[in-house]
């Protein structure tokens, strides 16, 4: 199985663990929110569209985001398949995604789901530090920079964002459950999802999900 959505909840490893599969399979690690940074930074014309939304500090409309994800979806090195990491997040979004990977000739093969209880991923995502200028992803706890705030990569200072702040943390893990539970119950009913304990630690995870995987392929 290779065409795969990653959910799970603000900070339940979603995009640490879309990273790694995706270099032991060999197939592209597509994250939503990195795909549209991509747009804006390229000025791209879907990126030009984007940006206003952006600046607004609006959501950006589902059309878009799917303009983006099916464009990426038919590129070369999406052939052999893909794990998808921040999209879909609602229901109509899933629905929408299925449509335009309907016109590709895809379909999804499974749909993973980190399950991570509320304060391990308060601890998570209070700890993280952002870098703006590379996208790059520290934690003050588990992954450090060498230099204290200062970025591995490329030398800009961390910061840490306003949506990982703890009382924010609550508040998007409250509308993340409630958006989210249908877009279970959809892949569940299609027989296409898998719960993972996100919990098991970064080296274990994989394992598992490939464990799950392999499983449902020979039954």
């Amino acid at each position: 199985m290779s065409r795969i959505v990653i959910l799970g909840p603000p900070g339940s490893g979603k995009g640490t663990q879309a990273s790694r599969l995706g270099e032991l399979w060999g197939v592209p690690h597509i994250s939503s929110g990195d795909l549209l940074r991509a747009h804006v930074r390229e000025g791209t014309e879907l990126g030009r569209r984007a940006r206003p939304y952006m600046e607004r500090g609006e959501l950006v409309p589902d059309e878009l985001i799917l303009d983006m994800m099916q464009e990426r979806l038919s590129a070369p090195d999406a052939e052999r398949g893909y794990l998808l990491d921040g999209f879909p997040r609602t229901l109509a979004q899933a629905e929408a995604l299925e449509g335009r990977l309907e016109a590709l000739g895809q379909r999804l093969e499974a749909a993973i789901y980190l399950r991570v209880p509320e304060a391990e991923l308060l601890r998570r995502l209070s700890g993280r530090r952002t870098c703006p200028r590379c996208d790059a992803i520290y934690h003050v706890d588990t992954m450090p920079p060498k230099r204290e705030g200062i970025c591995d990569r490329c030398g800009a200072e961390l910061i840490q964002r306003e949506d990982e702040r703890p009382e924010v943390i609550r508040k998007r893990l409250a509308v993340y459950a409630k958006q989210t539970r249908p877009l279970l119950d959809h892949y569940r009913e299609r027989g296409l999802l898998h719960e993972v304990d996100g919990t098991l630690g970064v080296e274990r995870v994989p394992g598992e999900i490939a464990r799950l995987l392999a499983a449902a392929e020979g039954g």
